[in-house]
């Protein structure tokens, strides 16, 4: 598909003002060095090459062919194709899944025409491949009306055409000229994912920048990403498609408070793929990645000509996680060699408008004792109304000054693009990111980074959907729990009045008292349906029970548990694996305040003890878990025990949904865990 040695464009027209006149047009004229064939029985010649009348007349080798037809003739055409001996065809129409059932029904037929003829696909409603190395041409977006030679070591692949389109032409326009392009479309056959994994092996390509609307097979996901990273390859991933009308209902507060994108968002981070929120950030941190350092910690230093947009900078990195540290004495005296006495040398560094005023270019030697400084990551450079000739000489400084340290920089220019021009184009050569935003900037130095130690992704409170319409499948949850050695209370669930006192008796032990839960289909907080009675004395038992009866409807029984010692609560849930994404575990503050507190750390499945000890320590509460103010610490180790138990628990069980503990009371340290309530859901 990449580099054919023959291309044949079904359906090439003679209209040159028609879109799809341009791929046999820019084949034909851009150095193309295999053989182009166009394909129409109305012509005999177009764009000065001989026009066949069908693919089988056609004279090889034809590797590739450019399906320029409509939607209908689209399955003959891939058949035509096979039969030709190509290899691949890229299918442009729309009106396929993207438009209803009917269509679904063409693109299901297009998928099987391939299949059965040995032809990948791509496509379709897709905008096609330009691949420069290769010369190859092979779309229809005007964002390739422009020379494009492929120079800058950053690949992109993407399912919107139009998404793409934009990607490209602002690349152009910032002197970044794709070595890869390709628009996926509607993915019958050929993914992103199958796509990138392929230019992340060619040397050419130092980036491959993504943009996702669906993630249909996590493993194929993670399969891309661990390539990545394994070639030296830097992924950048843009994905829409995580608004709330994209969240599945979730019957457990640990579903509650996660999105859909959890499993994602850890692959990404286990493989270090950089994840951004819109094209301008795909593309500076594609830019900052292009055969540049990527910073070491979530540590910045900001400077900047002017006071003001210093603190909008340590505002707006703070807000993404990013600290600014204080500078070292050592730095902070070599700054004061070169800073002007009414500067600022602490972290932002402010060298102000009058270190413009001398002749030697002593911007670039900030810069380079800022980095040296061993409290800093990264470095943001905020600049103001600093333009023409003095912007280009900055510019130039700064890249020489940069190019001697490992530390990355971004640049904030907040003046007219015109008036800095040749200074923007100078930093971006030396693989220096512009922005006209302090947020944008912030926002994509937050993505270069590690992640920040507690980096759960949470929905915002009360963005949650309430609950399926339907009542998912149940299973025995005690009976799981059992089986994976996790403590639980002993207990006796009664249907009928008279088996209450029996039961309270046989549980109440020394303290005289239990614990009465409602059993009722869709129970799953029973707490706040009033189907919980704490301390319930064996002679009230009877009464409990028939206020529960009255309280809950379509009650079922009632689960008669022995009373557990205090201790501190927590949440413990496991999210099935599905599409591909392996399962995961989450770790929180639990009772039924836990969507208050909010405080959960999450890891994929399998999780060792290190791994599950480590999410531990990323919580807020973990202090309540070491020992806080002189209380006794709780039983990590029990803890760390029920998390790798439960994730390996679920793994083993594809038929699990969700799993969740809530709460986990922990004891003291030795005195081990206990779950005292589970809900179990299974996929139907």
């Amino acid at each position: 598909m990449f580099r054919p040695r023959g291309v044949a464009v079904l359906g090439a027209t003679g209209r040159p003002d028609s879109p799809m006149a341009r791929p046999l047009r820019w084949l034909a004229e851009r150095g193309f060095a295999g053989a182009v064939r166009p394909v129409n029985p109305k012509y005999d010649e177009l764009a000065g090459l001989p026009c066949f009348p069908s693919l089988a007349d056609v004279p090889g080798p034809v590797d590739l062919v450019l399906a320029m037809v409509p939607a209908p003739h689209a399955e003959a055409a891939v058949r035509e194709a096979g039969a030709a001996g190509a290899a691949a065809v890229v299918v442009f129409a729309s009106g396929f899944a993207e438009t209803g059932p009917e269509g679904a029904d063409l693109q299901h037929a297009l998928v099987r025409a391939g299949r059965e003829s040995g032809v990948r696909v791509l496509g379709p409603n897709c905008q096609g491949v330009i691949y420069p190395p290769a010369r190859l041409f092979a779309t229809f977006t005007a964002a390739a009306d422009r020379p494009l030679t492929g120079t800058s070591g950053i690949a992109y692949a993407g399912q919107s055409g139009a998404v793409g389109g934009s990607v490209l032409d602002l690349a152009a326009e910032q002197g970044l000229d794709l070595t890869a392009w390709v628009s996926t479309g509607n993915q019958a056959d050929v993914d992103v994912a199958e796509v990138g994994r392929f230019l992340v092996r060619q040397p050419e390509v130092s980036v491959l920048a993504v943009y996702l609307e669906a993630v249909q097979d996590g493993a194929a996901y993670a399969r891309l990403a661990a390539e990545a990273a394994a070639s030296g390859t830097a992924l950048v991933v843009l994905r829409s498609g995580r608004s709330e009308s994209g969240r599945r209902a979730a019957v457990s507060h640990t579903g509650a408070m996660l999105g859909d994108d959890t499993a994602f968002r850890l692959v990404s981070h286990r493989h270090g793929v950089v994840l951004v929120d819109d094209v301008d950030e795909l593309l500076a941190a594609a830019t900052a990645l292009r055969g540049g350092p990527r910073p070491r910690g979530r540590r910045i230093a900001a400077v900047t000509t002017s006071g003001g947009a210093g603190i909008l900078a340590a505002d707006r990195c703070e807000s993404t996680a990013l600290e600014l540290p204080g500078l070292a004495p050592e730095t902070r005296a070599k700054l004061a060699r070169v800073v002007p006495e009414f500067g600022a040398l602490a972290n932002p560094v402010d060298v102000t408008a009058q270190l413009f005023n001398r002749d030697d270019r002593a911007f670039g030697d900030v810069c380079s004792i800022v980095c040296a400084d061993p409290s800093v990551d990264a470095l943001m450079v905020l600049l103001t109304m600093v333009v023409g000739d003095q912007a280009t000489d900055l510019a130039e400084d700064l890249a020489g000054a940069m190019a001697g340290t490992d530390v990355p920089c971004s640049v904030v220019w907040l003046a007219a693009a015109e008036r800095t021009t040749e200074a923007r184009a100078t930093l971006r050569r030396a693989g220096i990111p512009v922005f006209s935003s302090i947020a944008v900037a912030a926002r994509v130095a937050g993505a270069l980074a590690p992640p920040a130690t507690a980096d759960t992704p949470l929905l915002p409170a009360g963005d949650a959907v309430p609950g399926p319409a339907h009542r998912p499948p149940r299973t025995d949850g005690w009976a799981l729990l059992r089986r994976t050695g996790v403590p639980a209370p002993a207990s006796a669930e009664v249907r009928r009045r008279d088996e209450v006192l029996p039961a309270a008796r046989d549980l109440a032990g020394a303290v005289g008292t239990v614990v009465m839960k409602a059993v009722a289909p869709g129970l799953e907080h029973k707490t706040d349906a009033g189907g919980v009675r704490l301390g319930v004395p064996v002679a009230s038992a009877a009464e409990v029970f028939d206020e529960l009866s009255a309280r809950v409807p379509e009650l079922e029984g009632v689960l008669v548990q022995e009373a557990v010692p205090p201790g501190l609560e927590l949440l413990v849930g496991v999210a099935g694996a599905r599409d591909g994404w392996p399962p995961v575990v989450t770790v929180g503050l639990g009772g039924t305040a836990t969507e208050v507190h909010r405080d959960v750390a999450t890891a994929l499945v399998p999780t060792t003890p290190d791994e599950a000890r480590g999410l531990l320590r990323e919580l807020r509460s973990w202090p309540l878990l070491a020992g806080h103010r002189g209380a006794p610490p709780r039983d990590v180790d029990a803890v760390v025990d029920v998390l790798v138990r439960l994730g390996a628990a679920v793994a083993d069980r594809p038929d699990i949904e969700e799993l969740e503990i809530n709460p986990l009371i922990v004891g003291a340290a030795g005195d081990g865990v206990v779950a005292v309530d589970v809900l179990v859901t299974t996929r139907s």
